[in-house]
């Protein structure tokens, strides 16, 4: 197996995780701003001690000063958002629903690149592509366990949660491309760590969640969060933006099988319905663009 596909393996299986990592700490006791505050605070930490590992202490502070006007808004709108959306999401729907509505991010981006970014004309294919992406969407929250308002509230927050992903991603093809990828992973964790602070604060819970709650909090901050962000920047820089986009196809297997098979989530017709009609519609929707556009090469956005 060469490196590039070793590469997109750990990082689908890692953001596939992340979404049985979110529903254990949410049912274990923790609020979505406490435990997306955590999340971001651990992350930060490890990740600052990665620049200051590898460019020294002083460089990666005068880095972090100087992009921080980069840094802040991508933390706000690219993490502390889609966080806290994905986690009240899946408060009321299961963690392999959640994965297989995130991603719908590729057609938000193009979407949004469409209007905010020099493009090609919207072309029939990429029109269809949007429109399957749609009807999956539906398919998925009326279909999903329980089939209650809440379960259909819960996926139209991580679909919601995915458009500010990929607004992130225009963000950052549009302002950073002369900051270095790790540099503003750490700069976005800080801000989306201080941004949720005063939610956290509010949700902070009243007893001590349980042991399952606080280690999932653990390996989302470590694994989905820092060693994600720390694989997704090299892949991108080793083969570029355009490569990234099979994790997107691979990241909600990842995520029904780790939910079906540690959490007993069932994986219905309807799941598999909309996951294929949402996958179709990505394919139709950002296929022709990612081939012919070379501003999709920049990826700064995450997921999970």
């Amino acid at each position: 197996m060469n490196r590039y596909w070793t590469l997109i393996l750990v990082l689908a299986a890692v953001w596939g995780a992340s979404y049985l990592f979110i529903k254990v700490a949410v049912e274990g006791g923790l609020e979505p701003s406490p435990l997306m505050g955590a999340r971001a605070a651990i992350a930060a930490l490890v990740l600052f001690g990665f620049l200051a590992r590898t460019m020294g202490a002083r460089r990666a502070v005068a880095e972090l000063r100087a992009s921080w006007r980069r840094w802040v808004v991508l933390g706000v709108v690219a993490n502390a958002l889609p966080f806290w959306l994905v986690a009240w999401g899946e408060k009321h729907v299961d963690s392999g629903i959640a994965a297989v509505a995130q991603s719908t991010v590729p057609l938000f981006t193009v979407l949004l690149g469409l209007r905010f970014l020099p493009h090609e004309p919207l072309s029939r294919p990429q029109l269809t592509g949007f429109g399957l992406g749609l009807v999956g969407v539906t398919v998925l929250a009326g279909g999903g366990p329980g089939g209650s308002w809440w379960a259909v509230a819960g996926t139209l927050a991580v679909v919601l949660a995915s458009l500010a992903y990929a607004s992130g991603a225009v963000i950052g093809q549009r302002s950073v491309s002369s900051t270095p990828g790790p540099v503003l992973a750490t700069g976005a964790m800080i801000a989306a760590a201080v941004s949720l602070l005063p939610f956290a604060v509010v949700q902070r819970p009243a007893a001590m969640p349980d042991t399952d709650a606080i280690l999932s909090l653990l390996a989302l901050a470590l694994l989905g969060t820092a060693l994600a962000q720390l694989v997704l920047y090299r892949t991108i820089r080793l083969y570029g933006g355009r490569r990234m986009s099979l994790v997107t196809y691979l990241m909600p297997a990842f995520a029904l099988v780790y939910g079906a098979a540690l959490l007993d989530e069932p994986i219905t017709v309807s799941v598999l319905a909309g996951l294929a009609l949402i996958l179709g519609g990505v394919a139709l929707g950002s296929g022709s663009r990612l081939r012919r556009s070379p501003r999709a090469e920049r990826v700064e956005a995450s997921t999970g």
